[in-house]
Formats: structure tokens, sequence, C-alpha cells
């Protein structure tokens, strides 16, 4: 609980760390601040800071999703002196882009910080540098046994601890929890060998594993099953340790995780086309498919806090990554072209500059707006595709 509260702290901290960004760029070009918010309306507590760079108001509000920064005559049309709309291009540019700096800069602080303590491996083939990385492996310790399950019929029991798995002679060690999935389905219907520890004694047994047709045929009832029939203990996670390379590490998981992060919204714009397609054909496979495809790689505020929740099992390091991760991800999201947010307004702004017809205010607020609006129902489309899937 302890862990889920601090990680709630820092998922708001994320964003208000982002708007800070804004408010200091802002006042460094001499754009003045009306407000800076902690939380969104209404109001609960005010204070009127005076500056040598101009007064604003510092507010706390009521609804803790993050942060808000107000600028005077924030829309390119405003032409008065130490508007936003004023300023240069150049000055635009920074202050737009300071939020995306602020969380990229969150992100590697995170990540380097995670290689030198220990970084948990979440993914296959995790970035790290070989030469300078400790690898402390994790044990797959059994916590439930389902009945008449592979792993029941050959005696495995709770809090069994399995070190290897596989066909006679080719069995694969297992180094974490990760590993027993992927060594399971590699030797689906197979009769394979599994060697465990038992109040500290080494044993074996055989177990003949599920198909891939048993299992997938499990997952369309309400019983669904697994290859083998366990269920390992999730906290126990590999962890990679750096010295020397732990900011080499913290770059090259961002570029990692950004790669991840650019595929998984490309499936979820391709399931959303054939959502729109199958609809439009009439074809209800291709709409279903495409509705799994794109709601498997999204996740709401919903979501985020059940991650959060489930990861506290697995400690503070895990909770860290995940707010690293999340802070790359808000990064990415907001360079985009997306209306509403920081990269759509950016764009706008940037060729409206390249084909010399600035938008007025009204064209602007509209844009915003739609934009906005259009934000606001993703967000409700993804919150309630995150309720299907946690309740």
């Amino acid at each position: 609980m302890i862990l889920l509260i601090l990680g709630l702290i820092l998922f708001v901290g994320l964003v208000v760390i982002h708007e800070f960004g804004h408010f200091i760029l802002a006042r460094r070009n001499g754009v003045g601040i009306e407000e800076f918010g902690i939380g969104f309306p209404p109001k609960i507590w005010k204070k009127r800071i005076h500056s040598p760079k101009g007064d604003y108001d510092f507010t706390i509000n009521l609804l803790p999703l993050g942060g808000f920064v107000r600028m005077k005559g924030e829309s390119d049309a405003d032409t008065e002196k130490g508007t936003f709309g004023a300023a240069s291009l150049w000055a635009k540019t920074q202050i737009m882009a300071a939020g995306v700096v602020m969380n990229l800069v969150v992100a590697l602080v995170l990540l380097t910080g995670l290689a030198l303590v220990g970084m948990p491996q979440i993914i296959d083939n995790q970035f790290t540098v070989k030469s300078d990385t400790k690898v402390v492996t994790a044990t797959v310790d059994i916590v439930e046994v389902s009945k008449d399950s592979p792993a029941a019929k050959a005696g495995l029991k709770a809090n069994d601890r399995i070190t290897a798995l596989g066909p006679k002679g080719q069995e694969q060690t297992l180094s974490s929890p990760q590993d027993l999935p992927s060594a399971t389905q590699t030797y689906a219907g197979q009769e394979v060998v599994v060697r465990y520890i038992r109040d500290g004694k080494t044993a074996e047994t055989n177990a003949t594993l599920l198909s891939k047709s048993a299992v997938e045929a499990s997952k369309k009832t309400n019983s669904p099953k697994g290859y083998l029939g366990v269920v390992p203990n999730p906290a126990k996670l590999a962890v990679q340790r750096s010295t020397w390379s732990a900011p080499v590490v913290a770059a090259g998981l961002t570029g990692q995780f950004t790669a991840l992060t650019f595929e998984g919204l490309g499936k979820a714009v391709a399931g959303l086309g054939a959502i729109l397609a199958g609809t439009a054909t009439g074809n209800t496979q291709a709409r279903q498919n495409g509705q799994t495809e794109a709601s498997s790689q999204v996740s709401g505020p919903l979501g985020i806090f059940f991650v959060l929740k489930e990861g506290g099992a697995l400690g503070l390091a895990f909770i860290l990554l995940v707010i690293a991760i999340i802070s790359l991800t808000l990064a990415i999201m907001n360079i985009l072209p997306i209306p509403a947010l920081d990269g759509g307004r950016l764009w706008i702004t940037l060729i409206a500059h390249a084909v010399h017809r600035p938008l007025s205010q009204e064209k602007e607020e509209l844009i915003n707006a739609i934009g906005f609006m259009c934000l606001m129902a993703l967000i409700v489309l993804i919150t309630v595709v995150d309720v299907k899937r946690f309740f």
C-alpha cells in the first residue's frame, strides 16, 4: 500500500515537473505567468507570489491529476509585450518543448539510478553493457499449483523452487519467473523433466505439458490453463547492476523503450483501422480482432493505477522503473503532433510560421478544443477498456 501511494504521488509529480519546465522557460524568455497550479480546479488554496520576473498565483487544486501553467496571452494572435503570442518562434519552441525535456531528463535520471542499484529485468534482451553488468538471477518459486494440471500430476507443490525444465538431456535453466512461460511454450505438448528444490533438497520429476491448442482453447473458457499449470511468484525478478556504464544503460533503455512505445502505437493505430474497416464492411471478425489488438496496446489512468497496485508487490525498484517508463511515454506523446497536447500546438505554430499565415485566436482555440474533446473521448474509451480488463 505504501509503494502504491508513493507510485501515485510520483505519477502526479511527473505532470507537475512537466509543467514546471514550461514555467521556467516561459519566465526565462520574458513571458509572464498568471498561475502555476498543482492539481486541477476547483481551487482550494491560493498564494500570490511576488518575483522580479513578475507576480503570479500559486494554487493548490482539488483534483490531484497533475498540474498546469497559465501564461499571459497564450494565443499566437496576442501581440502585447510579455505574452506568449508576442514571443519569438524560438522562444515559443523552447517553452512548448520544455515539458518534454523535463520528462526525458527524469526518465534518464531514474534509469541511471536504477542501473546503479539494480534494474529489474522486465523484457527479453533488455539493454545493458555486458562487460559492466552483474546479473542477480531470480528464483522461480511456485505459489500455486492448478488442480489436475501437468504440475499437479507430476507431484509439484506450492513453495517448490523450479530450477530447470526441458526434455531429458536438454533441460533449460530458469533464471527468473519470466523464463518459465517461454520454456513451457517452447516444449508445449512434450514430456519434460522438471528439476526443483523442496525443503533444501534437489529433486526432479517428469511432466507432460499441455499442447498449444489445448491452452488456446482454454482461454475461451472461464478456466484458462497454462502449459505446466503453476503460478510463480512474480516478485522474483532478475536484476541487472552496472557501475560506470549506468548512464549508457539509461540511454540504451530509453531508445529501447521508445522503439517499443512506437511499436505499440503502430499496433494500436492498425487495430483502430481494422475496427473502422470491419464496421464499414460488416466484417465482425475483423472488427473484433482490431478491437482486441488496439485495446491490448493502450492503458489509461485506471490501468496505471492497477499497474502500480500490482507492482507494489515487486518492490520499490519496479515502481521506479514504471514511473521512468511513464515519464518517457509522456515525453514521447507530447512531442507527437496531437492536438491539445504540447506537440500538436508546437507543430501548428511551426507550420503557421512556415507558410506565413498565423492562426487567428478563434481558429487556434477551435483546433485545441476539438483536439481536447477527442482526447477526453479517447481517455473515456480507454477507461472502459481498463474496467473490462481489471474487473
